[in-house]
């Protein structure tokens, strides 16, 4: 029997590895047309997603994007919008900086007790419940409702924006969630509502998504805002 020879890794620091990995994406997704398609800031977006995946196809064939949703989650984040969330997971996964510098707090009600009471007298899901109670809470402020996780959120969030009548140049969707059960569906409906609205939003469709997928598009709109402030001399972080 051969000896076992221990290994290192070929690239050991993470910044040369992150670097490497974008290298990486650049070359291979010259390979998708639809690549090209998007705008330089879209591209940002889906270069984000395909390194947190390593999905090319999944994410290049099946992204939308509305034509203002790039300028205008920028602009939100940058005002301090309340990020809605349905899930802690994406909480976890934000970094604390970007958080900070740019004053967003994350809200993600599903464990509320008030919560578990309205989705009880409603019978709806604690997701359901969550967006619309923060919705309601802050719907004078800017906001990114934002699901990686349940679909029913989605239904939840387009219907409380409704019936509430935010005004939706405060608001931008998010929408990511995984599954089989009512995701293709409640995709179709946040499709449906941003073309009839004129809202804005992103949405991976079809039956893949998840919370990461929501934190990498997060990021890089952070990341966006970040350079454009070094390129002019506005940005004094790190």
């Amino acid at each position: 029997m051969s000896q076992f020879q221990l290994q290192e890794p070929p690239i050991n620091l993470g910044d040369a590895i992150s670097v490497k990995s974008f290298e990486m994406i650049k070359e291979e997704i010259t390979k998708y047309p639809r690549y090209f398609e998007f705008s330089k800031e879209e591209q940002a977006v889906v270069e984000r997603l395909i390194h947190t995946t390593t999905c090319f196809e999944q994410v290049i064939e099946n992204i939308y994007f509305t034509p203002n949703v790039m300028h205008k989650l920028k602009d939100l984040l940058q005002n301090q919008a309340k990020l809605i969330v349905d899930t802690n997971m994406i909480r976890s996964g934000l970094s604390d900086f970007y958080l900070k510098t740019y004053g967003n707090e994350v809200i993600c009600y599903v464990n509320e007790p008030e919560v578990f009471e309205m989705a009880k007298q409603n019978n709806t899901t604690r997701s359901y419940a969550a967006v619309e109670l923060a919705i309601k809470r802050f719907r004078d402020k800017p906001m990114v409702l934002a699901c990686g996780n349940a679909p029913t959120f989605i239904y939840a969030a387009i219907n409380t924006l409704v019936k509430e009548k935010i005004d939706l140049n405060n608001v931008v969707l998010l929408l990511f969630p995984v599954g089989f059960v009512n995701v293709v569906e409640s995709k179709e409906y946040g499709r449906q509502f941003l073309e009839h609205f004129g809202a804005d939003g992103i949405i991976l469709e079809g039956r893949y998504g998840a919370s990461t997928m929501v934190v990498a598009t997060l990021h890089a709109a952070y990341r966006l805002i970040r350079d454009y402030d070094t390129e002019f001399g506005k940005y004094n972080g790190k």
